[in-house]
């Protein structure tokens, strides 16, 4: 019997040590950690106007339809761009109906962006990612949005493709995928031109 009670007493001793360090002391130092070495991404890669407002994370796409701002790729999360229900369309390459969503996607691109009837579109620009939540879009979408953006807010195509390089992501380790434009970023940069007095940044 006193073997019993002292191998209880050792064993609750032991789990509350582990319950300490495991559930306190451990999860502290991490967040501690990071925010003491990557305190931004730590805290959600967050991305705020120049009032300070947060307009979203840099991780997350999020939905911009207006003409006066770059459009993401299209989503399948939830019923768009829904952080809590990431997911692809699961549909197949002989799948119609991914066809017919597809024909649909670009020919409403084509429109958008003053493209001839039988111009290249960019991929991304009419397809998911498996995230339905993937954050940028290829240079090349970029590159064809632009001018849109450009005429839909009155400033030169130069400036807004200046805005585009600013906003591109380089490949990862310098080799690894294609370099990629933040939407969110580069749109919050575009109104945080607009707001800003005329002659500002000259």
């Amino acid at each position: 019997m006193k073997t019993l009670l002292t191998e209880l007493r050792v064993s609750f001793l032991l789990t509350l040590v582990f319950a300490v360090i495991l559930c306190g002391v451990y999860p502290l130092a991490v967040w501690a950690g990071a925010q003491a070495l990557f305190p931004a991404k730590a805290n959600g890669s967050l991305i705020a106007d120049r009032d300070g407002v947060v307009r979203g994370s840099a991780l997350l796409a999020q939905n911009f339809s207006s003409d006066k701002y770059f459009q993401p790729r299209p989503s399948a999360a939830g019923t768009g761009y829904d952080a809590t229900s990431s997911g692809g369309t699961n549909l197949g390459p002989t799948s119609q109906k991914l066809s017919d969503a597809i024909k649909a996607a670009v020919a409403a691109y084509r429109t958008a962006n003053g493209l001839a009837a039988d111009a290249q579109v960019p991929a991304d620009a009419v397809t998911s990612s498996a995230s339905g939540l993937d954050p940028h879009i290829s240079t090349a979408n970029a590159a064809i949005q632009a001018a849109r953006v450009a005429k839909a807010r009155s400033l030169p195509v130069e400036k807004v493709t200046a805005l585009v390089a600013a906003s591109t992501d380089g490949r990862d380790l310098g080799v690894l995928g294609e370099p990629g434009v933040n939407v969110l970023r580069l749109n919050v940069a575009l109104d945080a031109l607009a707001a800003a007095p005329p002659g500002a940044g000259k």
